[in-house]
């Protein structure tokens, strides 16, 4: 896939997960981005796959943009962003004139992956640790795998409603109101005692909140503010994250076994940015501490990723002692839906 496929292709997701302003951007960009500026043949001349499953350059890029445009930078960028309006030809002169006059900036910003730390999808881990709460009648040992600046780390600290009842703090200003479909989870206060985080790149919610709010589409006003809440939570409520290798400390992590409490490894549309021997090495890491689990040191590993299905991503939970694996759900990407099977 070229650097122009790539770009149609992100630009459909972002239609199908309600961003009609980035799809119209990206679809812009691949229609009319040449090589005549550092940016565009930085873009156009993209080592690696471009693609949102690995590299997901049009969302390094569409970041970028936003970036400037949250600064307060470029003027112009700013008149053609929501909530203004503004006709095909005035954006693109808006984001040629933003290339030559920020060229750094942008040229830096594409280092490095999008980090969306998309808290809605707590609405889909919130039911899961729940249960392995309830099922173990045990404390919770957090363990987030790709967890950026761990907003997703502080999914006990947010409030979810499901069909009118009530989970976690209720009195939280991040309010999670997923469409769901199935049973409830254990309506129980959730009990964590360890939570920790490991990215390649983590981010402070205090000194890099720029970056988290520049990959928040800026035409999702609520998902704009419902970060802003979890970026201050976060800021408030310190969780550990720590800038490692997902294997050194996936491995460190599980060397001495949590006695009286059912430790959770998870992640949530991470796992693809990993490469294929690391997701190895990974599971391989896990499934041996699950090996040696016991029913005072239980062990679960929960997923939220794309499993083929363009609609939606699978919820997986594997738990020890025992290694049963079960298909909980299925969930939006961005967590508006979740179709919950339940633990068993």
């Amino acid at each position: 896939m070229n650097v122009t496929e790539s770009f149609l292709e992100q630009a459909q997701a972002c239609e199908n997960l309600g961003s009609p302003f980035t799809a119209g951007l990206l679809r812009l960009l691949a229609e009319e981005l040449t090589d005549k500026t550092a940016v565009g043949a930085k873009v156009l001349n993209w080592p690696r796959d471009p693609s949102y499953r690995t590299d997901a350059v049009g969302l390094r890029l569409a970041g970028a943009l936003h970036a400037l445009v949250l600064q307060e930078t470029c003027p112009d960028l700013m008149a053609c962003y929501p909530p203004n309006n503004s006709t095909p030809k005035q954006l693109w002169d808006a984001v040629q004139a933003a290339f030559l006059s920020h060229e750094a900036q942008v040229l830096n910003w594409l280092d490095l992956p999008p980090q969306t730390n998309e808290v809605r999808r707590s609405a889909a881990l919130i039911p899961a640790c729940l249960s392995l709460q309830d099922h173990f009648g045990l404390p919770l040992v957090l363990s987030e795998l790709g967890a950026s600046a761990g907003l997703n780390l502080h999914w006990d600290q947010f409030r979810l409603t499901l069909q009118g009842t009530e989970f976690c703090k209720v009195t939280s200003p991040v309010h999670l109101t997923p469409d769901w479909s199935g049973p409830l989870p254990p309506r129980i206060a959730p009990h964590v005692i360890d939570k920790a985080g490991c990215d390649l790149n983590p981010l402070d919610p205090a000194n890099d909140a720029l970056r988290l709010r520049a990959y928040i589409w800026p035409d999702q006003a609520k998902r704009v503010a419902r970060t802003k809440a979890a970026i201050t939570i976060a800021q408030n409520i310190p969780a550990r994250v720590d800038k490692s290798d997902v294997k050194d400390w996936l491995q460190k992590r599980l060397t001495t076994p949590h006695t009286g409490a059912v430790h959770v490894i998870y992640h949530t549309i991470a796992w693809q940015y990993f490469p294929p021997d690391v997701q190895e090495t990974c599971e391989n890491i896990i499934r041996a501490a699950g090996k040696v689990a016991t029913a005072d040191a239980p062990m679960a590993w929960v997923s939220m990723e794309a499993d083929g299905d363009p609609n939606g991503a699978g919820l997986r939970v594997t738990y020890w002692p025992g290694g049963k694996t079960q298909t909980v759900g299925r969930a939006d990407f961005h967590g508006r839906w979740i179709s919950w099977l339940g633990l068993k």
